[in-house]
């Protein structure tokens, strides 16, 4: 009798499971630097939840999105994701978009055991080492990320390089891979310089840059900050001594940052994660109903840098899930660290440490850009890939004055 009870009881609780949502947590910068692409990654993965509801959900159960705005500030992330672990009570956790706000979280999900989603990030899993991280971002280190940039200007024969990075981890991070790979290259640095986050003013920056004559201008910087460098290189010129001016500008894959600087953009070569004429399966049929969605909720109406990735994120959790039958966090870990998944944005592999194992950053430079135009950046062409070559569709116009129609 007593085993009756308890395999009744057993059905009881599988029942009470079944008609309960599958809770996935994250925060989501809705406010702050990163506002402007956490909301339109959010409308995305909002999507996927909807998609994935329709066939029924996971396991059977509905699911639900848990999501609050951690307003781009790192040190609001660790209590989010308590709160999102200890009363909301969620199965499953995304990570915020951006190292910035992901960095603080990772020593939680390591000392609880739980799987991490990244989005976007770089290198918040070097010293942690959580063997249940797994990133979305198509580079795996420095070198994968920024190796079409350096390949681009030494094939123009640049000696020098100068580099302008925000004083956070982020950029930071990036900054230091890119010069291990600038060293690695033989490339002199003539000017490198950090700033602080909220520097608004980059005019005597820029006229150091030019006073140092580089061959290259390296620069590692956040929306805001990308919108200023931008305007003052526009405004004083680099000089004429540069061949290639960008890198690693987060905000330009923005499209109201794109359409704001129109013309200003021509001539900068810098990282982008897709953009017009690159195909993937399914990623046409996801951005016309993504873009329907955007006008209605007034975000990024072209939504080409991150909302793919979100869905994407959703997609492989989706098939994890499927694949164990299970929400067991080391099950869909060691699903994950040994299948490649399938998404709008191609086939998704993992290395041991939970990045991409093969890198699919795309290297672009703007051209023919004219101002206060959306659509042009709905065509293929005006954001040229240089790198890989498995996507080129042509080669850097240098020096940068030249690209620029100076």
């Amino acid at each position: 009798m007593k085993k009756i009870a308890l395999f009744l009881l057993g059905l009881a609780f599988s029942a009470l499971a079944l008609g309960q949502p599958v809770k996935i947590g994250m925060s989501m910068p809705q406010t702050g630097s990163l506002g402007a692409g956490g909301k339109a990654e959010l409308v995305a993965l909002r999507m996927w939840v909807e998609d994935v509801n329709k066939k029924g959900g996971l396991l059977g159960r509905k699911v639900e999105l848990i999501a609050y705005d951690d307003q781009t500030n790192p040190a609001l992330t660790p209590g989010i994701y308590t709160k999102l672990l200890d009363v909301d009570k969620v199965d499953l956790l995304f990570a915020p978009y951006g190292t910035v706000p992901t960095a603080p979280i990772m020593p939680l999900v390591k000392q609880r055991g739980l799987l991490l989603m990244g989005n976007f990030s770089f290198q918040v899993n070097h010293t942690v080492k959580h063997d249940m991280w797994f990133n979305n971002l198509p580079a795996a280190d420095a070198q994968s990320w920024f190796e079409g940039f350096f390949e681009q200007g030494q094939k123009a024969g640049a000696k020098t390089i100068a580099f302008l990075a925000a004083d956070q981890e982020f950029a930071q991070n990036l900054a230091n891979g890119a010069k291990e790979l600038a060293k690695k290259g033989g490339l002199k640095t003539v000017y490198s310089q950090n700033y602080p986050p909220t520097t608004t003013d980059f005019s005597a920056l820029i006229r150091g840059i030019r006073a140092a004559k580089p061959d290259m201008v390296f620069v590692c910087s956040y929306p805001n900050d990308s919108v200023a460098i931008v305007r003052a290189a526009n405004e004083i010129g680099v000089g004429p001594s540069v061949k290639l001016f960008g890198g690693g500008m987060v905000g330009l894959q923005f499209t109201p940052i794109m359409e704001s600087l129109g013309s200003m953009l021509n001539g900068i070569v810098n990282y982008n994660s897709y953009v017009p004429g690159v195909k993937y399966p399914g990623i046409d049929e996801f951005l016309k109903r993504y873009q329907q969605k955007a006008a209605e909720e007034k975000v990024d109406p072209l939504g080409f840098y991150l909302p793919p990735f979100g869905y994407a994120m959703g997609q492989m959790l989706e098939q994890a899930v499927s694949g164990t039958n299970s929400l067991e966090q080391k099950k869909l870990a060691e699903y994950l660290h040994t299948h490649t998944m399938q998404t709008i944005v191609g086939p998704i592999s993992y290395n041991k440490d939970g990045e991409w194992a093969k890198s699919r950053m795309l290297m672009v430079q703007f051209r023919g850009i004219a101002d206060k135009n959306l659509d042009q950046f709905r065509q293929p062409g005006k954001q040229v890939v240089l790198y890989p070559s498995a996507y080129k569709t042509g080669d850097a116009v240098m020096p940068f004055d030249k690209a620029r129609g100076k």
